[in-house]
C-alpha cells in the first residue's frame, strides 16, 4: 500500500508563484511515473503535469511555460513549481503515482493524495 501526502496549496493572487509537494510513503519498489492532476468545480479531473521515472515530462497546453514538474526517485517525491498563475488555475490538486509496485514482482497499481486547494484571485 502506497500513501501520498500533499502540501503547499494555498491563496495567492494572480500573477503569483506556489509550490506544490507530494511524498510517497510505503512499500515501494518503482513508481512509473507521478504527477498532478487538478479538477474544478463542475468540471472533469484534468492531467495538469506527469513525469516518469527516466525524467519524461507531460504538461497540459494551458500550464506550459508556466508550471514546472520534478522528481526524485529515491525519495519519492514530486514537485510542482506553478508561476504566473491565473484565476483559471483554480482547483483541487491531486497527487498521483502510476504504477506503483511494491515489490519487483508486485502488480502496478495506482494511487491518489487526497488533494490540496488551489486558490487564485484575480
Amino acid at each position: 500500500q502506497v500513501q501520498l501526502v500533499e502540501s503547499g496549496g494555498g491563496l495567492v493572487q494572480a500573477g503569483g508563484s506556489l509550490r506544490l509537494s507530494c511524498a510517497a510513503s510505503g512499500t515501494i519498489f518503482r513508481i512509473n511515473a507521478m504527477g498532478w492532476y487538478r479538477q474544478a468545480p463542475g468540471k472533469q479531473r484534468e492531467l495538469v503535469a506527469s513525469i516518469t521515472s527516466g525524467g519524461s515530462t507531460n504538461y497540459a497546453d494551458s500550464v506550459k511555460g508556466r508550471f514546472t514538474i520534478s522528481r526524485d526517485n529515491a525519495k519519492n517525491t514530486v514537485v510542482l513549481q506553478m508561476n504566473s498563475l491565473k484565476p483559471e488555475d483554480t482547483a483541487v490538486y491531486y497527487c498521483n503515482a502510476a504504477g506503483a509496485r511494491a515489490t519487483v514482482y508486485g502488480l502496478p497499481r495506482d494511487y491518489w493524495g487526497q488533494g490540496t486547494q488551489v486558490t487564485v484571485s484575480s
